[in-house]
C-alpha cells in the first residue's frame, strides 16, 4: 500500500487522515494473522488424518497453548501502548526504556513456561481424560511447544516493538514468514516427507518452534537495522521498576482478559467430554475457524492501540475519536461477514477436517448458534483497544471475566445438564450480551472521564 507523504521528523500516527492510516497500518497487520490463522487450520487439517483423538489432543491442549500466548502476547501491548505513548509525547528515553525493559520481561516469560511445560504436561492431560492415545499425543506436543516457547515470546515481542512505531508491514513479514514456513514443514515432519522420518504429532510441534524461531530472528534484524525511533542495546535489557510497573498496569489485566479463555475453554471441555470426545474435535475445530474470522480485527485491534496511544500522548481528540468510529465500523463489517459464513457452509467448513457423521450432526448446530455471538463480538474487541490504548487494561479484564467465567461457563454447565450438549452452544450468544452491555458502560465512562476533558 502506497504510504502518504507527513511532514519530515513527524510520525504518521500524528499525521496521516485517519481512515488512510487505518487501513496503511491495519492491512499488514490484518494479512499477516490471517495467514496465522490459516496456518492453524493447516495445521489441524493434517493432524485430523492421523485421526480423531489426534485432533482432540491438539484440542484439549489449546487452552493451555493460548494461556502461553495471552501472557507473552499482554506483555507485548503493555510495551505497544506505553511506547506509543511516549513517542506521541516525545519522550524518547522512556521509549527505549520500554522497549528494552519490554525484551527482559520476555525472556522472565519464556523461562516460567519452559519450566511449567516440562513439569506439568502430562498432568495437563490426565486431568482432563483417561484416553492414553490422546494423553500420549497431547503430552508430545504440549511439552515441546512450552519448553521452546522462547521462539514465540521473542517473534511476539520485537514484531510489538515494530507495530508501536508504525511499521506494520514490517511485522507482517515477519508473522507471514513465520506461519508459511510453518504451513510447509508441516506435512513433512508429521508424515516424514523427502525420506525424513514421520513424527506425527511431535512434527507439528517441531515444526511450530523452528517456525518461530526463524520469525523471532527476522523480527530481530528488522528493529535492529530498520526501526529507527527506538534504540535496543544489550546492555539495556534488564528491569526497570517504574517501567516494569507502566507495561503490566496494561499488560497484567490484558493477559488476563485472554488467560480466562483458557480457563473458560479447560472448563468447557470438561463439561463437553461428559458427552464425546468427539465434542470436543468439533469445539476446536470451531476454535480454529473462528479464529480465521476473528483476527482481521485483532489485527485491527493491534494498530488502533497504536494510533489512539499516541494521539491521546499528542492530545488531539479529533483523531482520536475518528480512530475509535471507523475502527468499530469495519470490525463489525467483518464480523457480519464471519457470521454469514458459519451459517451458510458449516458443514463444508467442518469436512476440511476429515469430520465422520457424528462430528457433522454435532458440528452444524454448534456453528450456528455460537456464530450468532459474531455480531457484538466486533464492537467489543474494538472497545477493548480503546481502554489499553489509554493505559488501562483492567475494563477489558473484568469484562472478559464476566462474560466468560461468571456468565458463559456457569451457563454451559447448566444447558448441559438441562437441556443436553445441543444446548451447550447456546451459553456463547448469551454470554456475548453482557460484554455489549459492560463495554457500552465503560465506553461511556472513559469518554466522560479522560476524552471529553481534551481540548478540541
Amino acid at each position: 500500500m502506497p504510504q502518504y507523504p507527513v511532514a519530515a521528523g513527524e510520525n504518521k500516527m500524528g499525521m496521516m487522515p485517519v481512515s488512510r492510516l487505518i487501513l496503511t497500518m491495519s492491512f499488514p497487520v490484518m494479512l499477516s494473522m490471517l495467514v496465522q490463522a490459516l496456518y492453524n487450520i493447516v495445521d489441524s487439517m493434517y493432524i485430523s488424518r492421523i485421526g480423531e483423538n489426534a485432533l482432540t489432543a491438539l484440542s484439549m491442549a489449546y487452552p493451555a497453548q493460548h494461556l502461553m500466548i495471552a501472557v507473552m502476547a499482554g506483555t507485548g501491548v503493555g510495551i505497544n501502548a506505553l511506547l506509543s505513548r511516549s513517542l506521541g509525547e516525545k519522550n524518547q528515553e522512556r521509549a527505549n526504556r520500554a522497549a528494552n525493559t519490554g525484551i527482559f520481561l520476555t525472556i522472565v516469560n519464556s523461562v516460567l513456561f519452559a519450566v511449567l511445560g516440562l513439569l506439568f504436561s502430562r498432568y495437563y492431560f490426565t486431568s482432563q481424560t483417561d484416553i492414553q492415545e490422546i494423553i500420549e499425543y497431547g503430552t508430545e506436543y504440549l511439552s515441546i511447544v512450552t519448553i521452546c516457547s522462547f521462539g514465540l515470546a521473542g517473534q511476539l515481542t520485537f514484531e510489538r516493538l515494530l507495530q508501536s512505531t508504525g511499521k506494520t508491514f514490517l511485522s507482517m513479514i515477519t508473522q507471514c514468514s513465520g506461519a508459511i514456513l510453518n504451513m510447509i514443514l508441516d506435512p513433512i515432519l508429521i508424515f516424514g516427507w523427502f525420506g525424513l522420518p514421520a513424527m506425527g504429532v511431535k512434527g507439528a510441534a517441531v515444526a511450530t518452534v523452528i517456525s518461530q524461531c526463524i520469525a523471532m530472528a527476522l523480527a530481530i534484524v528488522f528493529n535492529i537495522s530498520l526501526n529507527k525511533e527506538i534504540h535496543i542495546r544489550i546492555c539495556e535489557i534488564r528491569p526497570r521498576a517504574e517501567i516494569i510497573r507502566k507495561i503490566l498496569a496494561v499488560g497484567v489485566p490484558t493477559a488476563v482478559m485472554m488467560s480466562i479463555g483458557s480457563v473458560m475453554t479447560y472448563g468447557l471441555n470438561r463439561i463437553l467430554i461428559t458427552f464425546t470426545p468427539t465434542a470436543i474435535a468439533v469445539f476446536g475445530v470451531y476454535f480454529r475457524l473462528e479464529h480465521f474470522i476473528f483476527m482481521p480485527v485483532f489485527g485491527l485491534n493491534t494498530s488502533i492501540v497504536s494510533i489512539i496511544s499516541y494521539n491521546y500522548g499528542a492530545g488531539n481528540k479529533g483523531r482520536m475519536l475518528q480512530t475509535i468510529r471507523l475502527s468499530m465500523l469495519y470490525a463489525t463489517s467483518v464480523m457480519l461477514l464471519g457470521f454469514t459464513l458459519f451459517q451458510i457452509l458449516p458443514a463444508q467448513l467442518l469436512s476440511l477436517f476429515n469430520a465422520t457423521e457424528t462430528m457433522l450432526e454435532i458440528g452444524i448446530p454448534a456453528f450456528r448458534i455460537i456464530s450468532i455471538s459474531f455480531i457484538f463480538a466486533g464492537f467489543c474487541i474494538m472497545s477493548g483497544s480503546v481502554f489499553q490504548a489509554l493505559g488501562s487494561g483492567l475494563p477489558g479484564m473484568l469484562i472478559s471475566m464476566a462474560r466468560q467465567l461468571v456468565v458463559l461457563l456457569p451457563l454451559a454447565y447448566i444447558l448441559s445438564v438441562t437441556g443436553g450438549l445441543g444446548a451447550v452452544w447456546w451459553a456463547y450468544p448469551l454470554a456475548e450480551t453482557v460484554s455489549v452491555t459492560m463495554s457500552i458502560v465503560f465506553l461511556r465512562y472513559f469518554y466522560v472521564k479522560r476524552i471529553k476533558t481534551m481540548p478540541a
